[in-house]
């Protein structure tokens, strides 16, 4: 059956959600065998594997049809309207990474409770125009911003509010519009907070995560210590060992008996254990059937976008993934603070980092970043968030004001300040307060960050205020400058 036959034939409406985006035989049967093992926060790994097994030269085509078959396609593009960001520079790709943490059927025993489909993992792959390098940022599920209204479908639209990031899912598919009006929301949510044009969407159902590792003969991590997870059925030795496809997977789930508990921090060992992933792929020797048996799971696990759609455009990717220079593929996670620094009462949520602006710009001019997501320059220059050269210091006025407490650090830290080159302003008291901040006026953040640089002061502190010029920053003391350099 060809796939546009394939389209018309199984993607009906069903009649218990009108306008839902009905399912196809192949994800029926997969749902109906194995729903306990659709979870999403390893789902990048899928496709990493099928971008790098799918393009190797001993994959027979006489499977492509086969391996074609297997791909769902969604719409999304009407759902998106015409209020978007810039179209990336020529040749450079965003392509947003979905997932959802559904709890139907037997996944309940990962959660009792979860009602919604929200978005376990966000992440976006930037690829750059000229393919010799690429970054995946994730966006964790909690983190706190503005969700733009989506099209509910019926000629309803969502209201525009702010809440965690993984609920833009659940927005835009409370609709009934299911995987395709979820991905569209998350879409238009990323590209309103990042201002990133996203050029394409994966959703990826990883019922063939387990398959994919198998196939690879395991994939080898190192372990600092034990870990025994029983809520994801995890129980490993100490020290380099090699993970079977049961075992990476309860790795990827594991999350309070590791670390602090925290989500960032399970995103950092999720991002390892693709990276090894990766070097597996890459270094192995694999024979005709084992390539076949790693694409069939991993394009088996995939819905995407329909001008991304079918298996010859996720050979180009391949191909481009095969061709960029080894290690320039780089994992960050969006630069983050706990929300509890602006709002005590929320213990649970993150809210990004000034310097995320400085990411998102950098990948929007398709400029490489490091690992911190900090755009990679010339030795000795300053950076702005636009990418330009950050403004002279010597056009910078500075007014330090000391909530600290502590006597006479305005007036020193002002000193250190003329003798790095600022203007500064007549130094004072304030009231007391524990975080030292930056603040700058409308059109200022390029000068308060030169100024939170020169003090050793991480990005996260510079914050806007809704007057003042764009050259006065005022650095406010709190009670943590001690513990920050000053």
């Amino acid at each position: 059956m060809s796939r546009a036959r394939r389209s018309a034939a199984v993607r009906q409406p069903g009649p218990a959600s009108p306008g839902a985006l009905p399912r196809t035989r192949r994800e029926a049967r997969i749902r109906a065998r194995s729903r306990h093992r659709r979870r999403a926060w390893t789902k990048a790994g899928i496709v990493g594997a099928l971008v790098l097994v799918v393009g190797g030269g001993s994959l027979a085509y006489a499977f492509y049809d086969k391996l074609d078959g297997n791909i769902t396609t969604a719409d999304v593009t009407s759902s998106l309207g015409d209020d978007r960001p810039a179209d990336s520079p020529a040749g450079a790709l965003n392509i947003a990474l979905i997932g959802s943490d559904s709890r139907d059927g037997t996944n309940g025993r990962y959660g009792k409770g979860l009602t919604t489909h929200n978005s376990d993992t966000l992440m976006v792959l930037h690829l750059s125009a000229d393919r010799q390098w690429a970054t995946v940022v994730s966006l964790p599920r909690d983190s706190w911003v503005d969700i733009p209204g989506c099209d509910l479908g019926g000629g309803k639209t969502s209201k525009p509010t702010r809440g965690k990031i993984n609920s833009a899912f659940a927005v835009g598919s409370s609709g009934g519009g299911g995987v395709t009006s979820g991905a569209a929301c998350s879409i238009k949510t990323v590209e309103s907070n990042t201002g990133l044009r996203i050029d394409h969407f994966m959703e990826i159902d990883f019922s063939g995560f387990k398959e994919v590792v198998n196939a690879l003969g395991g994939v080898e991590m190192c372990l600092p210590k034990a870990v025994k997870d029983t809520k994801a059925s995890l129980d490993l030795p100490a020290g380099c060992q090699k993970l079977n496809g049961e075992q990476a997977l309860g790795y990827a789930r594991a999350r309070y008996s590791l670390g602090d508990g925290s989500d960032i921090q399970r995103i950092g060992r999720q991002q390892q254990l693709l990276t090894a992933i990766f070097a597996t792929v890459q270094k192995k020797k694999l024979d005709a059937p084992a390539m076949y048996r790693l694409a069939d799971a991993a394009t088996k696990s995939l819905t995407v976008d329909t001008k991304l759609g079918g298996l010859s455009a996720l050979l180009g990717l391949a191909q481009d993934f095969q061709s960029m220079p080894k290690d320039n593929l780089t994992f960050l996670t969006v630069p983050n603070y706990p929300r509890s620094l602006d709002v005590p009462s929320d213990k649970a949520n993150v809210v990004w980092k000034s310097s995320a602006k400085e990411l998102f710009a950098a990948l929007r001019a398709d400029k490489p970043v490091d690992k911190e997501g900090r755009p990679l320059v010339t030795p000795g220059t300053s950076r702005s968030p636009d990418g330009s050269a950050a403004p002279q210091r010597d056009s910078i006025t500075v007014t330090v004001l000391n909530a600290s407490g502590t006597t006479g650090k305005a007036a020193e830290t002002a000193g250190k300040l003329a003798g790095a080159g600022f203007r500064t302003a007549p130094s004072g008291n304030t009231a007391g307060q524990r975080q030292t901040v930056v603040r700058y006026g409308p059109g200022g953040e390029p000068a308060a960050l030169a100024v939170a640089t020169a003090l050793g002061l991480d990005a996260d502190v510079v914050r806007e205020q809704s007057t003042g010029a764009a050259s006065a920053v005022t650095v406010v003391l709190g009670t943590d400058h001690s513990s920050l350099g000053l």
